[in-house]
């Protein structure tokens, strides 16, 4: 088990201290489990109450052993409901805080709400744009752990190669590759900040089921094993002549990479083919032009256009009707993080640090889906990629 080293929190809470100062900030206020692990080192039970100035103050409900053996943080402490939080900040020195932070985004109301009697003149806000804001910016360390996760989905890809035989079916398969991840560090879990966002390991679909349009916000859905899951992979059996999507998300220490391939039995259609290498295609033209500087928008806005040039308007990122608006993400701890390659991001540039996926796709209703996703970062020697499986069609 890998710990959080003391100096990444440090900096990263005094990173968000710099932006809670230029914002007005007296106090941000932290309770959900992704940022609680980038801000802690741990998802122990309980909140950070992170002053403008001064140290953060990790105050537990469970378990308090062990976050004050999984977190670097210097002062971390027992409360048993938000009532204490007042006594405890003000025997640290701490003023009242009068202007509070909170991730809106992601905080039921009815926690806000206890949260708000407690500091009943004091005005709250998003603090949610300045927590992803800080957790845009990779540090080495976070880095390393993301190649770690490149390693695993190279072994989940390479296993892929060796297991997938016609008759088997998707879930199967998702069930033979879930097992190697696992045994290779996988948690098990990705973490998605969008509401309902549900994920285990990834998609893993064949044929016309690769075509089907989910509820996610993805441009590959799958039928799933259930309605009440409807995603991924489901009891189709696996075919000759058919794509066979491996979208699947490594995950080592809680830092995510995302990975898509495609393999097929036999052979697949000229225009399944055809449009695999147009893919390939789109990414290239995003390793040229993604340098530091550029808007998230416009990266997203050329690399669109020679979609439709290529003839995929209707295909592009999804079926017709249940098209993406995107095309890349950012990853860290949540796979839904800053940059977002997408349409109308036209203030915000790339910038040393990021770390994205660019997953240029097609989809092609009734045949199946074809496309190509990998993980990059902008290093201070330009684009590097994470993800390292062999991009090509695998023919088996």
């Amino acid at each position: 088990m890998r710990l959080t080293p003391a100096i990444e929190l440090e900096y990263r809470c005094k990173r968000l201290q710099e932006l809670m100062m230029e914002n007005g900030l007296a106090a941000v206020i932290i309770t959900q489990n992704a940022d609680l692990f980038y801000f802690t080192g741990t998802v122990q039970n309980g909140c950070l109450y992170l002053p403008a100035q001064g140290q953060p103050l990790y105050l537990v409900r469970r378990d308090i052993a062990r976050a004050r053996m999984e977190s670097g943080l210097k002062e971390v402490l027992t409360f048993n409901s938000p009532r204490d939080i007042p006594g405890i900040v003000a025997g640290y020195g701490y003023p009242a805080a009068q202007r509070i932070g909170m991730e809106f985004d992601v905080l039921p109301v009815a926690l806000f709400e206890r949260y708000r009697t407690v500091w009943p003149t004091a005005e709250f806000t998003d603090a949610t744009p300045l927590i992803r804001q800080v957790r845009m910016i990779k540090s080495h360390y976070e880095i390393h752990l993301m190649q770690d996760a490149a390693d695993q989905v190279d072994k989940v890809y390479n296993r892929a190669k060796e297991v997938i035989r016609v008759g088997m079916t998707d879930l199967e398969l998702a069930a033979e590759l879930e097992q190697v991840a696992r045994k290779h560090g996988h948690l098990g879990l990705i973490r998605m900040r969008v509401y309902n966002g549900e994920m285990l390991f990834g998609h893993t679909f064949s044929g016309t089921d690769s075509a089907v349009p989910a509820y996610t916000d993805t441009p590959f859905g799958g039928l799933g094993p259930s309605p009440c899951f409807g995603q991924g992979a489901s009891y189709k059996p696996i075919g000759r002549n058919e794509p066979i999507i491996i979208d699947f998300a490594g995950n080592v220490d809680g830092y995510l990479v995302d990975q898509t391939r495609v393999f097929a039995i036999g052979s697949l259609s000229d225009r399944l083919r055809r449009g695999f290498d147009d893919m390939l295609k789109v990414q290239e033209l995003m390793k040229e032009i993604a340098v530091e500087g550029i808007t998230w928008g416009e990266v997203y806005d050329r690399c669109h256009t020679l979609a439709c040039e290529l003839g995929y308007a209707d295909s592009f990122m999804g079926a017709k009707g249940s098209q993406v608006s995107f095309i890349g993400h950012g990853l860290g701890v949540e796979i839904d993080e800053y940059p977002f390659i997408a349409r109308g991001f036209k203030d915000q540039t790339l910038q040393k640090g990021m770390a994205w996926a660019f997953e240029p796709k097609l989809v092609f209703p009734g045949e199946g889906a074809v496309g190509i996703e990998n993980t990059f970062y902008l290093s201070n020697e330009g684009l590097k990629q994470l993800t390292h499986s062999d991009d090509d069609l695998v023919i088996l």
